[in-house]
């Protein structure tokens, strides 16, 4: 069931070079999903990262799997 965040990734050119960042964060995404594909639980990574809720990191999963269902 999706989340009720409307826009939980966002970019910037002037944080992380335009890589997506959580919003209202410095936090690159690509790190939650480094954490995923080692293993690590969400829990693990919102821990680590406490200015990332868990709703926030759930949603953003969401978003980029949502993008990856589309047809080109």
């Amino acid at each position: 069931m999706p989340t009720a965040m409307k826009h939980p990734i966002t970019r910037d050119p002037g944080l992380h070079s335009g890589a997506p960042v959580f919003t209202g964060t410095r936090i690159a995404v690509k790190i939650l999903f480094d954490y995923l594909a080692v293993g690590q639980r969400v829990d693990d990574f919102v821990k680590q990262y406490p200015s990332v809720s868990r709703e926030q990191a759930v949603a953003a999963i969401e978003e980029v799997e949502a993008l990856l269902e589309k047809p080109a």
